[in-house]
Protein backbone atom coordinates (compact mmCIF):
# COMPACT_ATOMS: atom_id res chain seq x y z
CA UNK A 1 0.00 0.00 0.00
CA UNK A 2 1.16 3.34 -1.27
CA UNK A 3 0.72 6.36 1.53
CA UNK A 4 -3.52 6.03 2.25
CA UNK A 5 -4.62 4.60 -0.99
CA UNK A 6 -4.36 0.82 -1.59
CA UNK A 7 -2.20 -0.84 -3.98
CA UNK A 8 -4.04 -2.46 -7.06
CA UNK A 9 -1.02 -4.38 -9.09
CA UNK A 10 -3.08 -5.39 -12.77
CA UNK A 11 -1.24 -8.22 -14.86
CA UNK A 12 -2.23 -8.74 -18.89
CA UNK A 13 -0.11 -9.23 -21.44
CA UNK A 14 -2.71 -7.26 -23.43
CA UNK A 15 -1.73 -3.48 -22.69
CA UNK A 16 -5.90 -2.49 -23.70
CA UNK A 17 -6.92 -4.30 -20.86
CA UNK A 18 -3.66 -2.47 -18.30
CA UNK A 19 -5.19 0.60 -19.78
CA UNK A 20 -8.92 -0.01 -19.00
CA UNK A 21 -8.38 -1.35 -15.72
CA UNK A 22 -5.74 0.96 -14.67
CA UNK A 23 -8.05 3.61 -15.50
CA UNK A 24 -11.16 2.55 -13.79
CA UNK A 25 -8.84 1.39 -10.43
CA UNK A 26 -7.24 5.14 -10.29
CA UNK A 27 -10.80 6.62 -10.75
CA UNK A 28 -11.78 4.33 -8.09
CA UNK A 29 -8.92 5.73 -5.31
CA UNK A 30 -5.87 3.25 -6.14
CA UNK A 31 -2.67 3.07 -6.69
CA UNK A 32 -2.06 1.49 -9.49
CA UNK A 33 1.16 -0.54 -11.14
CA UNK A 34 0.64 -2.23 -14.44
CA UNK A 35 2.81 -5.52 -15.67
CA UNK A 36 3.07 -6.98 -19.03
CA UNK A 37 3.78 -10.52 -17.66
CA UNK A 38 4.12 -12.90 -14.70
CA UNK A 39 7.87 -12.62 -14.30
CA UNK A 40 7.26 -9.16 -14.00
CA UNK A 41 4.80 -9.11 -11.86
CA UNK A 42 6.06 -11.97 -9.56
CA UNK A 43 9.37 -9.24 -9.39
CA UNK A 44 7.06 -6.31 -8.66
CA UNK A 45 5.14 -8.13 -5.68
CA UNK A 46 8.26 -9.22 -3.75
CA UNK A 47 9.01 -5.34 -3.31
CA UNK A 48 5.83 -4.19 -3.18
CA UNK A 49 2.92 -4.90 -0.51
CA UNK A 50 0.05 -4.93 -2.69
CA UNK A 51 -3.80 -4.92 -1.53
CA UNK A 52 -5.35 -6.70 -4.54
CA UNK A 53 -4.06 -8.40 -7.85
CA UNK A 54 -5.90 -8.45 -10.80
CA UNK A 55 -3.87 -11.44 -12.93
CA UNK A 56 -4.81 -12.98 -16.46
CA UNK A 57 -4.95 -16.63 -16.29
CA UNK A 58 -3.16 -17.37 -19.48
CA UNK A 59 -0.16 -15.30 -20.50
CA UNK A 60 2.98 -16.05 -22.35
CA UNK A 61 5.95 -16.54 -20.12
CA UNK A 62 4.34 -17.38 -16.76
CA UNK A 63 0.57 -17.92 -15.96
CA UNK A 64 -1.96 -16.51 -13.99
CA UNK A 65 -1.88 -19.70 -11.35
CA UNK A 66 2.06 -19.37 -11.26
CA UNK A 67 1.55 -15.83 -9.38
CA UNK A 68 -1.12 -16.87 -7.74
CA UNK A 69 1.14 -19.37 -5.93
CA UNK A 70 3.70 -16.76 -5.86
CA UNK A 71 1.10 -14.14 -3.99
CA UNK A 72 0.40 -17.11 -1.66
CA UNK A 73 3.67 -17.48 -0.91
CA UNK A 74 4.95 -14.03 -0.81
CA UNK A 75 1.83 -12.20 0.94
CA UNK A 76 -1.20 -14.20 1.55
CA UNK A 77 -2.88 -11.09 3.06
CA UNK A 78 -3.50 -9.81 -0.56
CA UNK A 79 -6.41 -10.04 -2.23
CA UNK A 80 -6.48 -12.09 -5.98
CA UNK A 81 -8.61 -11.91 -8.63
CA UNK A 82 -8.39 -14.00 -11.86
CA UNK A 83 -9.11 -12.76 -14.93
CA UNK A 84 -9.94 -15.12 -18.19
CA UNK A 85 -11.94 -15.97 -21.08
CA UNK A 86 -10.98 -19.26 -20.80
CA UNK A 87 -13.12 -20.47 -17.48
CA UNK A 88 -13.29 -24.21 -16.32
CA UNK A 89 -14.10 -25.48 -13.04
CA UNK A 90 -10.57 -27.43 -12.95
CA UNK A 91 -8.81 -24.03 -13.62
CA UNK A 92 -11.99 -22.40 -11.00
CA UNK A 93 -10.66 -25.14 -8.54
CA UNK A 94 -7.38 -24.72 -8.98
CA UNK A 95 -7.40 -21.11 -8.48
CA UNK A 96 -9.56 -21.40 -5.22
CA UNK A 97 -6.90 -23.67 -3.63
CA UNK A 98 -4.34 -21.11 -4.46
CA UNK A 99 -6.10 -18.31 -2.47
CA UNK A 100 -7.80 -16.38 -5.43
CA UNK A 101 -11.02 -14.71 -3.95
CA UNK A 102 -13.19 -13.87 -7.63
CA UNK A 103 -12.67 -13.88 -11.10
CA UNK A 104 -13.54 -11.44 -13.89
CA UNK A 105 -14.59 -13.17 -17.34
CA UNK A 106 -13.49 -11.99 -20.43
CA UNK A 107 -14.37 -9.34 -22.27
CA UNK A 108 -14.19 -7.01 -19.11
CA UNK A 109 -17.82 -6.30 -18.18
CA UNK A 110 -17.00 -2.67 -16.83
CA UNK A 111 -19.94 -2.44 -14.08
CA UNK A 112 -18.81 -5.75 -12.64
CA UNK A 113 -14.93 -4.39 -12.64
CA UNK A 114 -16.36 -1.28 -10.64
CA UNK A 115 -17.98 -3.30 -8.07
CA UNK A 116 -15.05 -5.17 -7.47
CA UNK A 117 -12.98 -2.44 -6.97
CA UNK A 118 -15.53 -0.76 -4.71
CA UNK A 119 -15.96 -3.51 -2.52
CA UNK A 120 -12.50 -4.43 -2.52
CA UNK A 121 -11.51 -1.09 -1.74
CA UNK A 122 -14.57 -0.25 1.27
CA UNK A 123 -13.08 -3.17 2.73
CA UNK A 124 -9.83 -2.21 2.95
CA UNK A 125 -10.82 1.25 4.70
CA UNK A 126 -12.92 -0.80 6.86
CA UNK A 127 -10.14 -2.75 8.24
CA UNK A 128 -8.30 0.41 8.62
CA UNK A 129 -10.82 2.15 10.19
CA UNK A 130 -11.40 -1.21 12.96
CA UNK A 131 -7.50 -0.99 13.81
CA UNK A 132 -7.74 2.89 13.96
CA UNK A 133 -10.55 2.18 16.72
CA UNK A 134 -8.42 -0.51 18.63
CA UNK A 135 -5.73 1.85 18.93
CA UNK A 136 -7.47 4.82 19.98
CA UNK A 137 -9.40 2.80 22.49
CA UNK A 138 -6.38 1.21 23.74
CA UNK A 139 -5.53 4.52 24.50
CA UNK A 140 -8.51 5.07 26.34
CA UNK A 141 -8.22 1.95 27.94
CA UNK A 142 -4.74 2.91 29.68
CA UNK A 143 -4.03 3.31 33.20
CA UNK A 144 -1.11 3.60 34.48
CA UNK A 145 0.76 2.01 31.60
CA UNK A 146 -1.63 -1.33 31.53
CA UNK A 147 -3.95 -1.88 29.48
CA UNK A 148 -7.76 -3.75 30.17
CA UNK A 149 -11.06 -3.51 28.59
CA UNK A 150 -12.62 -6.75 30.29
CA UNK A 151 -14.10 -6.94 33.94
CA UNK A 152 -11.18 -8.37 35.49
CA UNK A 153 -8.82 -5.55 34.77
CA UNK A 154 -11.18 -2.89 35.26
CA UNK A 155 -11.81 -4.82 38.46
CA UNK A 156 -8.17 -4.72 39.03
CA UNK A 157 -7.99 -1.18 38.24
CA UNK A 158 -10.50 0.38 40.40
CA UNK A 159 -9.09 -1.73 43.40
CA UNK A 160 -5.50 0.21 42.43
CA UNK A 161 -7.05 3.28 42.75
CA UNK A 162 -9.25 2.48 46.37
CA UNK A 163 -5.55 0.86 47.92
CA UNK A 164 -3.02 3.39 46.77
CA UNK A 165 -4.02 6.37 48.61
CA UNK A 166 -3.90 4.71 52.18
CA UNK A 167 -1.82 0.76 51.72
CA UNK A 168 1.22 0.78 53.15
CA UNK A 169 2.60 -2.77 52.67
CA UNK A 170 1.11 -4.85 50.32
CA UNK A 171 2.00 -8.15 48.05
CA UNK A 172 1.53 -8.85 44.47
CA UNK A 173 1.30 -11.94 43.03
CA UNK A 174 0.84 -13.08 39.12
CA UNK A 175 2.91 -15.23 36.50
CA UNK A 176 5.54 -13.79 35.27
CA UNK A 177 4.96 -11.54 33.01
CA UNK A 178 1.61 -10.22 34.26
CA UNK A 179 2.44 -6.63 35.02
CA UNK A 180 3.57 -6.95 38.77
CA UNK A 181 6.15 -3.89 38.20
CA UNK A 182 3.59 -1.43 36.49
CA UNK A 183 0.82 -2.46 39.66
CA UNK A 184 3.44 -1.18 42.01
CA UNK A 185 4.13 1.72 40.06
CA UNK A 186 0.33 2.36 40.02
CA UNK A 187 0.17 2.10 43.79
CA UNK A 188 3.26 4.34 44.20
CA UNK A 189 2.27 7.16 41.68
CA UNK A 190 -1.77 7.74 43.13
CA UNK A 191 -0.44 7.32 46.45
CA UNK A 192 0.69 10.10 48.59
CA UNK A 193 4.05 9.47 48.19
CA UNK A 194 3.73 10.07 44.33
CA UNK A 195 7.08 13.07 44.34
CA UNK A 196 9.47 10.74 46.31
CA UNK A 197 11.52 8.02 45.34
CA UNK A 198 10.25 4.97 43.84
CA UNK A 199 13.02 1.79 44.24
CA UNK A 200 13.35 -1.23 42.61
CA UNK A 201 15.28 -4.34 43.90
CA UNK A 202 14.93 -7.89 41.56
CA UNK A 203 15.49 -10.25 44.82
CA UNK A 204 16.30 -13.01 42.10
CA UNK A 205 19.21 -10.69 40.61
CA UNK A 206 21.13 -10.24 44.12
CA UNK A 207 24.08 -12.70 44.90
CA UNK A 208 22.84 -14.10 48.25
CA UNK A 209 26.17 -12.77 50.48
CA UNK A 210 24.97 -9.54 49.32
CA UNK A 211 21.59 -9.26 50.42
CA UNK A 212 21.97 -7.71 53.55
CA UNK A 213 24.15 -5.04 52.18
CA UNK A 214 21.66 -4.14 49.23
CA UNK A 215 18.89 -3.84 51.76
CA UNK A 216 20.45 -2.35 55.01
CA UNK A 217 23.80 -0.98 53.65
CA UNK A 218 26.95 -1.55 55.39
CA UNK A 219 29.60 0.67 57.45
CA UNK A 220 33.52 0.69 56.33
CA UNK A 221 35.36 -2.66 57.32
CA UNK A 222 32.34 -4.95 57.76
CA UNK A 223 33.35 -7.15 55.15
CA UNK A 224 36.50 -7.37 53.13
CA UNK A 225 35.74 -5.20 50.12
CA UNK A 226 33.75 -2.58 52.43
CA UNK A 227 36.03 0.00 51.91
CA UNK A 228 33.15 2.87 52.36
CA UNK A 229 30.16 3.43 54.20
CA UNK A 230 26.96 2.47 52.04
CA UNK A 231 23.64 2.98 52.44
CA UNK A 232 21.00 0.14 51.79
CA UNK A 233 18.22 0.16 49.50
CA UNK A 234 16.00 1.15 52.55
CA UNK A 235 18.02 4.20 53.64
CA UNK A 236 17.31 5.12 49.69
CA UNK A 237 13.61 4.91 49.39
CA UNK A 238 13.08 6.56 52.92
CA UNK A 239 9.63 8.99 52.55
CA UNK A 240 9.09 6.88 49.10
CA UNK A 241 8.46 3.25 47.84
CA UNK A 242 10.25 0.38 47.64
CA UNK A 243 9.32 -2.88 45.08
CA UNK A 244 10.76 -5.83 46.09
CA UNK A 245 10.48 -7.95 42.97
CA UNK A 246 10.54 -12.03 43.33
CA UNK A 247 10.41 -11.49 46.96
CA UNK A 248 10.13 -15.51 47.11
CA UNK A 249 13.73 -15.56 46.12
CA UNK A 250 15.06 -14.06 49.33
CA UNK A 251 17.37 -15.91 51.71
CA UNK A 252 15.85 -17.46 54.95
CA UNK A 253 18.66 -15.49 56.56
CA UNK A 254 17.42 -11.73 55.42
CA UNK A 255 13.75 -12.87 55.63
CA UNK A 256 14.10 -12.22 59.89
CA UNK A 257 15.38 -9.35 59.11
CA UNK A 258 13.14 -8.02 56.67
CA UNK A 259 10.33 -8.53 59.09
CA UNK A 260 11.63 -6.46 61.51
CA UNK A 261 12.68 -3.47 59.43
CA UNK A 262 8.55 -3.77 58.38
CA UNK A 263 7.31 -3.80 62.02
CA UNK A 264 10.05 -1.28 63.70
CA UNK A 265 10.92 0.96 60.51
CA UNK A 266 14.17 0.46 61.82
CA UNK A 267 17.58 -0.91 59.85
CA UNK A 268 20.78 -1.69 61.05
CA UNK A 269 23.38 -1.33 58.19
CA UNK A 270 26.07 -4.60 58.17
CA UNK A 271 29.02 -4.22 60.80
CA UNK A 272 26.60 -1.29 62.93
CA UNK A 273 24.71 -1.41 66.01
CA UNK A 274 23.23 2.15 65.30
CA UNK A 275 19.68 1.96 64.28
CA UNK A 276 18.63 4.31 61.67
CA UNK A 277 14.59 5.22 61.35
CA UNK A 278 13.47 4.73 58.06
CA UNK A 279 9.85 5.28 56.99
CA UNK A 280 9.26 3.24 53.60
CA UNK A 281 6.05 2.14 51.86
CA UNK A 282 6.58 -1.63 50.77
CA UNK A 283 5.01 -3.35 48.10
CA UNK A 284 6.12 -7.20 47.12
CA UNK A 285 5.70 -8.98 43.83
CA UNK A 286 5.79 -12.83 43.79
CA UNK A 287 5.29 -15.61 40.83
CA UNK A 288 5.68 -18.30 43.20
CA UNK A 289 2.55 -19.48 45.40
CA UNK A 290 4.20 -18.50 49.03
CA UNK A 291 1.95 -20.72 51.06
CA UNK A 292 3.48 -23.93 49.28
CA UNK A 293 7.28 -22.13 50.16
CA UNK A 294 5.81 -21.65 53.41
CA UNK A 295 4.56 -25.35 53.58
CA UNK A 296 8.27 -26.11 52.65
CA UNK A 297 9.82 -24.18 54.97
CA UNK A 298 11.25 -21.54 52.31
CA UNK A 299 9.12 -18.30 53.25
CA UNK A 300 8.50 -17.31 56.72
CA UNK A 301 4.87 -17.54 57.82
CA UNK A 302 5.14 -14.13 59.62
CA UNK A 303 6.49 -12.42 56.75
CA UNK A 304 4.42 -13.62 55.08
CA UNK A 305 1.15 -12.20 56.79
CA UNK A 306 3.58 -8.94 57.42
CA UNK A 307 3.52 -8.56 54.06
CA UNK A 308 0.04 -9.99 52.36
CA UNK A 309 -1.85 -7.09 54.87
CA UNK A 310 -3.35 -6.53 51.03
CA UNK A 311 -2.68 -8.35 48.37
CA UNK A 312 -3.26 -7.62 44.14
CA UNK A 313 -3.80 -10.76 42.28
CA UNK A 314 -3.00 -10.34 38.70
CA UNK A 315 -5.10 -12.51 36.07
CA UNK A 316 -2.47 -14.22 33.01
CA UNK A 317 -3.10 -12.89 29.35
CA UNK A 318 -4.77 -16.55 28.87
CA UNK A 319 -8.20 -15.67 31.17
CA UNK A 320 -8.29 -11.82 29.56
CA UNK A 321 -8.21 -12.99 25.92
CA UNK A 322 -10.77 -10.09 24.98
CA UNK A 323 -7.46 -7.79 25.92
CA UNK A 324 -5.06 -8.88 23.34
CA UNK A 325 -6.15 -6.80 20.43
CA UNK A 326 -5.82 -3.64 22.32
CA UNK A 327 -2.47 -4.47 23.89
CA UNK A 328 -1.50 -5.55 20.29
CA UNK A 329 -2.81 -2.11 18.75
CA UNK A 330 -0.86 -0.36 21.50
CA UNK A 331 2.15 -2.18 20.99
CA UNK A 332 1.92 -1.86 17.19
CA UNK A 333 1.30 2.27 17.52
CA UNK A 334 4.34 2.19 20.34
CA UNK A 335 6.90 0.22 18.33
CA UNK A 336 6.26 1.66 14.89
CA UNK A 337 6.61 5.55 16.41
CA UNK A 338 10.11 4.31 17.92
CA UNK A 339 11.15 2.30 14.21
CA UNK A 340 9.43 5.50 11.93
CA UNK A 341 7.31 2.75 10.17
CA UNK A 342 3.27 3.26 8.53
CA UNK A 343 2.39 0.07 10.22
CA UNK A 344 -1.23 -0.50 10.64
CA UNK A 345 -1.99 -3.32 12.48
CA UNK A 346 -2.23 -7.20 11.90
CA UNK A 347 -4.31 -9.18 9.25
CA UNK A 348 -7.15 -10.96 10.38
CA UNK A 349 -4.65 -14.11 10.01
CA UNK A 350 -2.08 -13.11 12.48
CA UNK A 351 -5.03 -11.72 14.95
CA UNK A 352 -5.93 -15.94 14.52
CA UNK A 353 -2.15 -16.45 15.74
CA UNK A 354 -2.58 -14.26 18.77
CA UNK A 355 -5.92 -15.35 19.78
CA UNK A 356 -4.85 -18.71 19.71
CA UNK A 357 -2.01 -18.65 21.29
CA UNK A 358 -0.98 -19.80 25.19
CA UNK A 359 0.98 -16.73 26.26
CA UNK A 360 2.83 -18.40 29.20
CA UNK A 361 4.98 -15.96 29.53
CA UNK A 362 1.58 -13.05 29.25
CA UNK A 363 2.07 -9.45 28.44
CA UNK A 364 5.59 -9.85 28.13
CA UNK A 365 5.64 -12.16 25.76
CA UNK A 366 2.93 -10.70 23.72
CA UNK A 367 4.76 -7.48 23.71
CA UNK A 368 8.40 -9.23 22.57
CA UNK A 369 6.23 -11.03 19.61
CA UNK A 370 4.96 -7.57 18.53
CA UNK A 371 8.34 -5.97 18.50
CA UNK A 372 9.89 -8.70 16.64
CA UNK A 373 7.09 -8.74 14.20
CA UNK A 374 7.35 -4.78 13.58
CA UNK A 375 11.21 -5.24 12.89
CA UNK A 376 10.40 -7.78 10.49
CA UNK A 377 6.97 -5.86 8.56
CA UNK A 378 8.13 -4.23 5.63
CA UNK A 379 4.53 -3.06 4.70
CA UNK A 380 1.17 -1.52 6.42
CA UNK A 381 -0.11 -4.68 8.25
CA UNK A 382 2.02 -7.48 9.76
CA UNK A 383 1.22 -10.72 8.40
CA UNK A 384 0.59 -14.68 10.01
CA UNK A 385 3.91 -15.12 8.11
CA UNK A 386 6.09 -12.48 10.43
CA UNK A 387 4.16 -13.62 13.26
CA UNK A 388 5.08 -17.39 12.67
CA UNK A 389 9.18 -16.45 12.74
CA UNK A 390 8.40 -14.36 15.87
CA UNK A 391 6.75 -16.65 18.08
CA UNK A 392 9.62 -19.25 18.41
CA UNK A 393 8.44 -19.46 22.44
CA UNK A 394 4.50 -20.05 21.68
CA UNK A 395 2.69 -22.68 22.21
CA UNK A 396 -0.32 -23.22 19.76
CA UNK A 397 -3.78 -24.19 21.56
CA UNK A 398 -7.16 -25.34 20.32
CA UNK A 399 -8.96 -22.49 18.86
CA UNK A 400 -11.36 -20.62 21.47
CA UNK A 401 -15.01 -21.06 20.58
CA UNK A 402 -15.98 -18.65 17.29
CA UNK A 403 -12.42 -18.27 16.49
CA UNK A 404 -10.52 -19.75 13.97
CA UNK A 405 -8.06 -22.38 14.02
CA UNK A 406 -4.25 -21.41 12.82
CA UNK A 407 -3.61 -24.11 9.63
CA UNK A 408 -1.71 -27.02 10.53
CA UNK A 409 0.70 -25.93 8.50
CA UNK A 410 1.33 -22.78 10.81
CA UNK A 411 1.07 -24.85 13.86
CA UNK A 412 3.65 -27.30 12.79
CA UNK A 413 6.17 -24.39 11.74
CA UNK A 414 5.89 -22.70 15.18
CA UNK A 415 6.72 -26.02 17.14
CA UNK A 416 9.52 -26.20 15.17
CA UNK A 417 10.84 -22.94 15.27
CA UNK A 418 10.07 -22.72 19.43
CA UNK A 419 11.95 -26.14 19.15
CA UNK A 420 15.10 -24.34 17.78
CA UNK A 421 14.66 -21.29 19.48
CA UNK A 422 14.82 -23.27 22.84
CA UNK A 423 17.85 -25.37 22.18
CA UNK A 424 19.63 -22.47 21.24
CA UNK A 425 19.08 -20.88 24.35
CA UNK A 426 19.79 -23.68 26.37
CA UNK A 427 23.17 -24.03 24.27
CA UNK A 428 24.44 -20.26 24.47
CA UNK A 429 23.41 -20.83 28.48
CA UNK A 430 25.82 -24.28 28.52
CA UNK A 431 22.27 -25.85 29.51
CA UNK A 432 21.97 -23.30 32.39
CA UNK A 433 18.38 -24.03 32.17
CA UNK A 434 17.80 -20.61 34.80
CA UNK A 435 19.72 -18.78 32.72
CA UNK A 436 18.04 -20.43 29.32
CA UNK A 437 14.49 -19.05 31.05
CA UNK A 438 15.77 -15.88 31.95
CA UNK A 439 17.16 -15.06 27.69
CA UNK A 440 13.43 -16.68 26.70
CA UNK A 441 12.07 -13.98 29.11
CA UNK A 442 9.78 -17.15 30.92
CA UNK A 443 9.82 -18.60 34.38
CA UNK A 444 12.01 -21.63 35.18
CA UNK A 445 8.29 -23.35 35.45
CA UNK A 446 6.95 -22.13 31.99
CA UNK A 447 10.63 -23.43 30.73
CA UNK A 448 10.20 -27.06 32.27
CA UNK A 449 6.63 -27.23 30.79
CA UNK A 450 7.91 -26.68 27.36
CA UNK A 451 10.76 -28.81 27.59
CA UNK A 452 8.52 -31.78 28.56
CA UNK A 453 5.99 -30.79 25.75
CA UNK A 454 8.60 -31.38 22.97
CA UNK A 455 10.22 -33.92 24.50
CA UNK A 456 13.60 -31.90 24.80
CA UNK A 457 14.10 -33.02 28.00
CA UNK A 458 15.05 -36.44 27.76
CA UNK A 459 16.96 -35.26 24.31
CA UNK A 460 18.76 -33.04 27.11
CA UNK A 461 19.58 -35.65 29.67
CA UNK A 462 20.59 -38.52 26.81
CA UNK A 463 22.87 -35.58 25.63
CA UNK A 464 24.54 -35.14 28.71
CA UNK A 465 24.71 -39.18 29.51
CA UNK A 466 26.35 -39.82 26.18
CA UNK A 467 28.89 -36.40 27.05
CA UNK A 468 29.42 -38.07 30.20
CA UNK A 469 30.23 -41.49 28.90
CA UNK A 470 32.64 -39.93 26.62
CA UNK A 471 34.41 -38.28 29.05
CA UNK A 472 34.75 -41.34 31.23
Amino acid sequence: MTGLRPLLVVVDDEQGILDVVGRFARRAGYEVITCSGGGEAIAQLRTNRADLVLVDLRMPDVGGLEVLRAIRETDPRCQAVLMTGYASVDTAVEAIKLGATDYLSKPLDVARLEQLLTSVREEIERRRHVLSLESDVARRLEFCGMIGRGPIMQDLFGMIRRLAPHVRTALISGETGTGKELVARALHKLGPRRDKRFVTVNCSAVVETLFESELFGHVRGAFTGATDHKPGLFELADGGTLFLDEIGELPPSVQAKLLRVLELGEVHRVGSLDPRRVTVHVVAATNRDLRAEIAAGRFRSDLYYRLNIVEVRLPPLRDRREDIPYLTAAFVRETSERLQKSLLGLTAGAERLLATAAWDGNVRELRNVIERACILADGDFITDRELAVSMPALVMRPAAAGVAAPRQGDSDLLVNVEREHIQRALARANGNKKAAARMLGLSRRALYRRLERLDLAGTIMRRREAEQAMGA
